[in-house]
């Protein structure tokens, strides 16, 4: 089995996959100072749960874009499992020619969602993933992977509101049934979804003027399935785009990890 690790600034998926079944998977909130003997009892305990032995494990692949925790990551790795982790970093074999002005900038979880992208589906393509930040990546055909847009995730936009409107309250985000709200809460929560379904349809619409036709729009993420059912400009919902990505990348990079 291979274990794949997805670190956002937020949370961590980790999943197994047996060739190209997808096992299990579990999502975790992200401690940047999780130690190496933490990781590895979290993990036991997690493999546990599924009558899984650390044994089992041929391969580690990471993507992560918290770079403090790297290091206990690789500790564990090592110790726990007596592997190498292959972290998805500059100089791996992709398949795909990142045309940003200074490649090493790409997050190495954009990088891992185009992989996905251009092997499952039809390109011209544009993801959007819905994390910590809310990104629009731009695939060519060819796999050349031509750059995007970087906003703040409804998560951020929620939290600035409360801390920076003093009688305004922490609300869940939720869609609500009517767009003009009769309270408070039903106000805010109307304007951070519509207001953020207004943010996707726009960014979608002027990256295909630029552009020119796109045959898939693919969103994933954790709000990926809410808010696609409001935005008619996304084609398909893949919540496990990025795991899917690090498995392609595992065995695109086997040979030489």
């Amino acid at each position: 089995m291979i274990f794949v690790l997805d670190v956002g600034n937020t949370q961590t998926t980790v999943a197994l996959y047996q060739g190209k079944r997808l096992r299990h998977s579990w999502r975790l909130s992200t401690a940047r100072h999780r130690t190496p003997d933490e990781w590895g009892a979290l993990l036991q305990s997690l493999f546990h749960l599924q009558d899984i032995s650390l044994s089992e494990i041929e391969g580690i692949v990471i993507s992560s874009v918290v770079p403090p925790a790297d290091w206990p990551l690789r500790q564990m790795s090592t110790r726990y499992f007596k592997l190498e982790p292959l972290f998805v970093a500059p100089g791996i074999k992709t398949g795909i020619h990142v045309l940003y002005d200074n490649p090493a900038e790409v997050g190495a979880d954009r990088i891992v969602n185009a992989v996905a992208a251009y092997a499952r589906y039809e390109a011209p393509a544009i993801v959007v993933d819905f994390g910590t930040a809310t990104t629009f990546d731009m695939l060519g055909e060819g796999g050349n992977y031509l750059g995007g847009v970087i906003a703040p995730g409804l998560g951020i936009s929620s939290e600035a509101l409360f801390e920076h409107a003093a009688k305004l309250p922490k609300v869940e985000i939720a869609r609500p049934k009517k767009v003009i709200g009769k309270s408070t809460v039903a106000s805010m929560q109307s304007g951070l979804y519509w207001g953020y379904v207004g943010l996707i349809e726009g960014i979608l619409k002027r990256m295909k003027k630029e552009f020119g036709p796109v045959k898939t729009v693919l969103a994933t993420g954790g709000l990926a399935a809410v808010l696609a059912k409001d935005c008619p400009s996304i084609d398909a919902v893949d919540e496990n785009l990025t795991l899917e990505g690090l498995r392609i990348l595992w065995d695109k990079n086997k040979a030489v990890s």
